[in-house]
Formats: structure tokens, sequence, C-alpha cells
């Protein structure tokens, strides 16, 4: 479902601040992995999940998707692949709008949009029991405008918005961060209910090595823009937090410098 080929790419080349974010990055995801990415701070986590999503031009490499290339694909075009929903509750839905009207907004995601865009009676009893799936009440508040939701409110909407036309790919970056933890839990057990019914295929991003651990069938790890460490099946049930640390400590001979991942263990 995904190809990461060989993929470099370089900010500022040439100056100060040139920084190597992605360094022959290579990475293949089976029809239904969900993977979980974990990694220092720079490791270029969150700039593979934007290469993918075509924010940023690879410098070289490639990137497919279900078999398309979408290498030099734009972002607009490519999203029809994809679903995405960021760290920031902020993003990933309009505040202004309602949330059925987010809601049809994503369901049209990758067709053509004609200034005919009514919600039909159809689609909003589907919006009111895929609202009610949430168990956040949600459902006999299609009319509220998005911006009025609390921040998991608002996540659990960006994550329904996200996999409403189930995506080729499902891309979680760190969207659970900026939540307290009982919220943060709902939220994850939201992301796996819907990529087990829907059969998705995901990655995601955490800082948290314990929800790296738990969630998913797969667990890679980066560091210096490239995977270093990826594990699945019965291995990856049995790991613990001091195993992922000392697994990266043989591997990059160097210790996991993070405060925001060692105090999630």
């Amino acid at each position: 479902m995904l190809e990461i080929k060989n993929v470099y790419k370089t900010f500022n080349a040439g100056t100060i601040n040139e920084k190597k974010a992605l360094n022959g990055l290579n990475l293949t995801l089976n029809d239904g992995d969900f993977v979980t990415v974990i990694g220092g701070n720079g490791a270029g986590k969150s700039t593979m999940l934007n290469m993918i999503a075509g924010v940023y031009p690879v410098d070289s490499g490639s990137i497919m998707i279900d078999g398309v290339d979408v290498t030099r694909m734009s972002e607009h075009k490519r999203a029809k692949y994809l679903g995405r929903v960021f760290q920031d509750p902020m993003m990933g839905t309009a505040a202004d709008m309602w949330i059925e009207e987010n809601l049809a907004l994503a369901g049209r995601r990758g067709q053509s949009r004609t200034l005919r865009w009514a919600i039909s009676k159809g689609e909003r009893a589907d919006f009111r029991e895929r609202l009610s799936e949430l168990d956040l009440g949600l459902e006999d508040r299609m009319s509220t405008k998005v911006g009025l939701l609390s921040g998991g409110q608002r996540q659990a909407l960006t994550l329904l918005m996200a996999t409403l036309k189930k995506p080729k790919l499902l891309l979680l970056d760190e969207h659970t961060a900026a939540l307290d933890p009982k919220t943060a839990a709902n939220v994850l057990r939201l992301s796996d209910k819907f990529i087990e019914e829907e059969h998705l295929t995901a990655l995601m991003v955490t800082h948290n090595m314990k929800d790296a651990i738990t969630h998913g069938n797969r667990l890679i790890m980066m560091n210096d823009g490239k995977v270093i460490l990826d594990i699945s099946g019965e291995e990856k049930k049995k790991l613990t937090v001091e195993d992922l640390l000392q697994a990266f400590n043989r591997i990059s001979g160097d210790e996991f410098a993070n405060d925001r991942v060692l105090l999630s263990k």
C-alpha cells in the first residue's frame, strides 16, 4: 500500500542551517498494516509524513501509494489517497462551519466540487449514525460550529473525517499529544476501532513508547532520517519500553535523549 524507496530530503541546503531530514529512507507497508513510528526530535518522523502527503517535494527517491507513483504529484491531487490527523486539534477542520458541513466536505474529498453542495437527507442520517459511534453526543449537535468543540471532541471529529471515505493510507501525526490522558486514550480507542473496522493501512507517529508498543501490528524506530528498527508480530507484543531504549542505544551508538519520550514510559 505504501512504498518509500531511498528518499532523501535536505532543508536549507548549502547554508549554515542545512538539515538532512531524510537520509535514504526506505519503508514498505502492506495492505492493513498499522505501523507506529517513534524516534527522537529531528529523527525525520513528521518529515516522512509530510513527504508522503506532498507538503514538500523529495530531493531524490520515490513514493508509491497503492501502486501509484505520487512522487511528483501535487499535495491536493494525492489528497484523495490519504486521510490525516494532526497534533493540533485546530487543524483538519473548518472552525466556522457546522459539524455536518465539515463532514460533508470530508465526504467529497477527491471529487469535483460544484456550487451545489447541499447535504442530502441520506448524508445527514449517515453522519448522525457515524457521530454516535464517537460516544460524545455530537450526533445531537450537528449544526454546532466546530470551533466551539473541545480539543478532544474536535480531534475525534477530525479522525472521523479522515476515515470517512476509507483512505488508502491514514496518517496520524502525534494526534493525541495535545490532549489530556483520558481524552487521548479515547481518541486512541477510536483510532483502533476505525482502523480495524475499515481495514485501513495506517502510520501513527507518537512520542509515547507505551502507546507505540500497545497499538498497531508493527513498530518502527527512526533516527537521522532513516529506519533503524522494524519490529512486528509476536516480537512486538513482547516489547517493553526498556527493550526499545536498549535497542536504540545498541543500534545508534547513542542515548535516546528526548524528555518527552522518557516521561511517557
